[in-house]
């Protein structure tokens, strides 16, 4: 990011300069997170988060007075990126092989595994969620193109089936929506049979969540008790003798026991509703707890739910360790109603600027945004704030004036 900057300052020419709306944005939620310094309930935790999220500020910076940014400047760094994102999957993918034959485990093709067992398809620390994510872009990349060679098809088949292996529910579900959108409404074929396409489409949808095991799938997320989940769990290797909290419970039990277990979305559910009574109770709406302070918060209310928190020497530590688990919470928990306003600014503009565009990658990036930020706390990890916010200003920033008027004239 520094040789971005430095680049970006060598090259700049007074003329190139457009202010961008768009790109304000993530630089108006970075000041707030500076300001939320004051008012924070644990300032130095706040001060010590300004440095992780500061991509905030320094990238849109960048894209607002860097010499020029095309539309083919946008189409090759996706290129590029894409290409990057096969390199790492097919590492990993060959790295599962290698260990399987090492340890015959067949977890190494699966999901991630733990800080202190490496037995996942990608380490613990990279996190298989976020990969999902990295590799779905780079998945529509090749899916989408008008015309596509033999290694694009390829490459879309691999990537394609590794977001099947890292078995991110969420994830698959969005990109196989995203992909039956395309196929019915944006592939040339789709054009000239919108109608049919449409009735295909809803008839699929309809069959689909209709065949017994799928709709048990998603029935089993509101029965009273299950151990199955949409989320991804937050801890793992519980033993089989726990008892698994519903939706229900986790929304309305007075208290818990340390032998109660939350899958990924009873705990969700109960995020949520600790944000709630965290809001109300400390009158903390207009400015919420400050950067990164909410944690003192959620371990006094795992204490007073009486929940498992971890054993000594626990790497993975107990539920009161973890934050909220959804962006939306995480910002109005930590920054209140306007850190939340600008977010939904920021996904807003995102979808908006995807439809004008008719670009299909910044569509199903937007609409990935929306899903993961509904499952996980995004922005609050370095690598995601990282993404999030070069592909927002990558995808919004708008191609100067004088780009526009050469591009005209080359056509």
């Amino acid at each position: 990011m520094g040789i971005f900057l430095l680049v970006a300052f060598i090259t700049f020419k007074k003329e190139d300069f457009k202010f961008q709306k768009e790109l304000l944005f993530p630089i108006l939620l970075y000041v707030l997170m500076v300001i939320s310094y004051f008012w924070s309930v644990e300032p130095k935790e706040t001060l010590s988060a300004l440095s992780k999220e500061v991509p905030l500020l320094i990238i849109p910076l960048g894209f607002l007075i860097f010499k020029t940014n095309t539309s083919e400047q946008k189409r090759k760094i996706i290129e590029y990126y894409s290409y990057t994102i096969v390199a790492f999957v097919l590492y990993y993918l060959v790295r599962a092989i290698i260990r399987y034959f090492i340890f015959g485990d067949a977890r190494m093709f699966f999901y991630h595994g733990e800080n202190d067992k490496d037995y996942g398809l990608v380490p613990k620390l990279l996190n298989a969620i976020h990969m999902s994510v990295f590799v779905a872009v780079a998945f529509f990349y090749f899916f989408t193109k008008e015309i596509k060679s033999k290694v694009d098809n390829l490459f879309s088949v691999v990537l394609f089936g590794f977001i099947l292996l890292l078995s991110s529910k969420n994830i698959i579900l969005v990109v196989l929506f995203l992909s039956l959108i395309n196929i019915f409404f944006f592939s040339k074929a789709a054009h000239k049979l919108r109608l049919r396409n449409l009735i295909i489409f809803g008839l699929l949808v309809v069959i689909i969540f209709s065949l017994g095991r799928i709709k048990d799938r998603f029935k089993v997320e509101f029965q009273t008790n299950t151990d199955k989940s949409l989320s991804a769990d937050v801890i793992e290797g519980i033993p089989p003798s726990v008892h698994y909290v519903s939706i229900k419970e986790a929304w309305s039990n007075p208290t818990f026991t340390t032998n109660d277990y939350f899958n990924g979305t009873a705990f969700r559910v109960y995020q949520f509703r600790i944000f709630t009574e965290l809001i109300n109770e400390n009158n903390a709406f207009l400015t919420g707890f400050g950067l990164n302070a909410s944690y003192p918060k959620i371990n006094e209310k795992a204490i007073h739910y009486n929940l498992y928190m971890g054993k000594k020497n626990d790497s993975e530590g107990g539920y009161q360790s973890k934050n909220f688990h959804n962006q939306y919470v995480q910002n109005f928990a930590e920054l209140g109603i306007f850190g939340f306003i600008l977010l939904l600014f920021l996904l807003i503009i995102n979808v908006k600027n995807a439809i004008k565009s008719k670009d299909f990658v910044h569509f199903a990036f937007a609409f990935l945004m929306i899903s993961l930020f509904l499952t996980e706390s995004f922005l609050w990890r370095q690598r995601g704030v990282v993404f999030f916010t070069m592909m927002y200003c990558l995808f919004n920033s708008v191609p100067k004036v004088r780009d526009v008027q050469n591009s005209s004239k080359a056509e």
